[in-house]
């Protein structure tokens, strides 16, 4: 029987590609200076010269979005890699050793995750300085905590299923029943957290960036490009529909793929 095509793998994955290749691009091309103003050339709607129009100070808005746009996905891989790796070392050790380490780090992780990871966030970048770093630490350090739950939960699972048993019997190390034995098996769950954490980190950092404490002018960031367009919606409404919806497609695409390859786990 032939199987139905998993739209979502094929959307998302199409989304996905798009958006990096134009946000690649952007690091060695764009139409227009992001920085440079042009007084003469305010609010201009879109057009062939200008795709997205010109925002308050002349600037192109199209070239200011795929410059936002890198630095958001740059800032969103970062986290999403602190969180994984260090999570995947936390709850890998956690989960199969279990023991008095695992109490310690698990109620550390609980105690992370009682605050309200975004104001947390805001805490640490108001107090470390805004800038990419800092808010790749802030959010990188917040995502810990998810990602080892996930794996311990995967590990204190399996470490007791007959394989494992079977690798102890033939002499296998610790490590190497974990990283080899175990960790693959994790990997379909991983997948999932790591689409759900990257759009969780782009909306995090455009929340900040849209609040004022990330990304700072002249340097363009998609949610503080999103809270200038607030006050020119009826003079300028393409300024907030070109943002949001680069936005929104970072975010579909991920969540589209990550549905999509999930779905494709569940066939075998």
């Amino acid at each position: 029987m032939k199987k139905s095509r998993n739209l979502f793998l094929y959307i998302g994955g199409a989304i996905t590609i798009i958006m990096t290749a134009m946000i690649v691009l952007g690091y060695f091309w764009t139409p227009y200076s992001p920085t440079e103003m042009n007084g003469s050339a305010k609010f201009q709607p879109p057009s062939l010269a200008h795709l997205l129009g010109t925002d308050n100070f002349g600037r192109d808005i199209f070239s200011r979005v795929i410059e936002g746009a890198g630095t958001t996905f740059f800032i969103a891989v970062c986290v999403v890699f602190i969180g994984c790796v260090v999570g995947i070392v936390i709850g890998s050790l956690c989960g199969y050793y279990g023991g008095l380490p695992d109490l310690i780090l698990t109620r550390v992780c609980d105690s992370i995750t009682a605050f309200p990871s975004f104001l947390l966030a805001l805490v640490i970048v108001s107090v470390a300085g805004s800038g990419t770093y800092n808010i790749i630490l802030a959010l990188g350090i917040l995502f810990i905590p998810s990602f080892a739950r996930i794996v311990r939960g995967e590990f204190a699972r399996c470490r007791d299923l007959n394989y494992i048993k079977s690798a102890k019997l033939m002499g296998a190390g610790g490590f190497r029943i974990m990283f080899k034995h175990i960790l693959p098996n994790t990997f379909p769950v991983l997948f999932s957290a790591i689409t759900i954490g990257f759009n969780n980190a782009v909306l995090s950092e455009a929340s900040m960036s849209f609040l004022g404490i990330g990304i700072q002018p002249p340097d363009a960031s998609l949610g503080s490009m999103l809270s200038d367009s607030q006050n020119y919606l009826r003079s300028a409404p393409w300024y907030a529909i070109g943002t949001g919806l680069v936005i929104a497609l970072l975010i579909l695409g991920f969540s589209l793929l990550g549905e999509g390859l999930q779905r494709e786990d569940r066939r075998g």
